[in-house]
């Protein structure tokens, strides 16, 4: 059997409160100057003057780079490495959702293997690893505080570049639900579809192994649980805190057992037309695995009943079809479009769509390898 390796940061902090270990955690590490990695929305609502404040009172110094865009560019990578060196930055600390946790590693890549970010596109593409990160997230879904994967746009080809690089992955994460509290209702619901994305493609990927399984299943009965409450009531500080450990299970999960053609369908989207990734990932998953039913029946039986549904007296097939029903259930409670022509995608571009599709790295896990036809009769279907 082929030797198979486990990705994780070294450390995890996890817990409401955890940010103040956090801030200690990197006064031990000894960094002196980082560069914070983040939006403006975090900006306007106070959470990173927050965490600065945090880190200035351990004695390390800031510095601010705020232009993170909801689909991080090349432009970004760029415009952050040059902050970074001016200012003679010895860390990265990365603050948000996926967005700032992929730029940063961007950053933090190129700042110690040099060229530009589009280098790295592939699989570990670099030689060193990368200059110091710690992540400190504040929505619960896209698990990139704590993975090897980096999706960066090139905006001059209009495609998400899937980096997946052993040397970006985080020194340190931080999962503190009281930074989630502020998250809005729609975003809650997009981020937690994503981390239900993760776990099933990880689950049904033929680099599943019995500890991502093990995550995947987990991370798929808590989400089940706890979504509908976390975005019903973005207050409550257990449906947040649950909801932080099954993204992060999800996260362990295809960290190391990759994904499929939900992400390598839904990035061509986002890049395309800047669109946001976790509603391209719920409103593609139940379309994308009815296509995988062929060969992943059994298994996506196993992801009906972690979702709490009975699948008694069922053949695999009929399983596999209550998986479907309760994924779209799900995403329908929780306010995700039935379609993505709703988000302004457009049947003639499906073919380019399509194409960019299986080049993209994520989906060479997938169960069953599609045709362009088929990947372009998915998204008809999706649409």
């Amino acid at each position: 059997m082929a030797t198979t390796a486990f990705f994780i940061p070294n450390v995890n902090l996890m817990g409401a409160g955890c940010l103040s270990d956090a801030a200690k955690t990197m006064q031990a590490y000894g960094f002196k100057k980082a560069l914070v990695v983040t939006d403006v929305p975090l900006v306007k609502i106070g959470v990173v003057k927050r965490v600065t404040d945090l880190l200035n009172s351990q004695g390390i110094a800031t510095v601010v780079f705020d232009a993170v865009q909801p689909n991080p560019t090349t432009q970004n990578v760029a415009d952050g490495l040059a902050l970074l060196q001016a200012n003679g930055c010895d860390c990265v600390i990365s603050l948000g959702g996926g967005s700032p946790h992929d730029c940063a590693k961007g950053i933090a890549l190129v700042a110690v293997n040099g060229g530009t970010i589009k280098d790295y596109e592939g699989v570990d593409k670099s030689a060193k690893p990368q200059l110091p990160l710690i992540a400190i997230n504040t929505t619960a879904g896209t698990a990139s505080e704590m993975t090897r994967f980096c999706i960066i746009t090139d905006e001059a080809r209009h495609v998400k570049m899937a980096i997946v690089d052993k040397h970006t992955t985080p020194i340190l994460s931080v999962n503190d639900p009281e930074l989630m509290l502020l998250k809005p209702a729609g975003l809650t619901a997009a981020t937690g579809m994503d981390a239900l994305t993760h776990a099933i493609e990880a689950y049904v990927s033929t680099a599943a192994t019995p500890i991502t399984d093990a995550c995947a299943l987990k991370a798929v009965e808590i989400i089940s649980q706890s979504l509908r409450q976390a975005v019903k009531n973005g207050d409550d500080i257990e449906a947040r805190e649950q909801m932080a450990y099954a993204q992060f299970l999800a996260g362990m999960a295809f960290n190391n057992a990759s994904l499929g053609y939900v992400h390598a369908m839904a990035h061509q989207l986002g890049g395309f037309y800047d669109l946001p990734h976790g509603v391209c990932n719920a409103i593609l998953l139940p379309h994308v695995q009815a296509y995988n039913k062929q060969v992943a029946a059994k298994r996506l039986g196993d992801v009906a009943r972690a979702m709490g549904e009975s699948t008694a007296g069922l053949s695999d097939n009929a399983a596999a079809d209550v998986c479907l029903d309760a994924i779209r259930t799900l995403a329908a409670d929780v306010g995700i479009p039935s379609g993505v022509a709703q988000l302004g995608a457009k049947a003639e571009d499906i073919p380019t769509l399509a194409a960019n599709a299986l080049k993209d790295a994520c989906g060479f896990t997938n169960p069953k390898q599609p045709t362009l036809e088929e990947v372009c009769a998915i998204y008809s279907a999706a649409m």
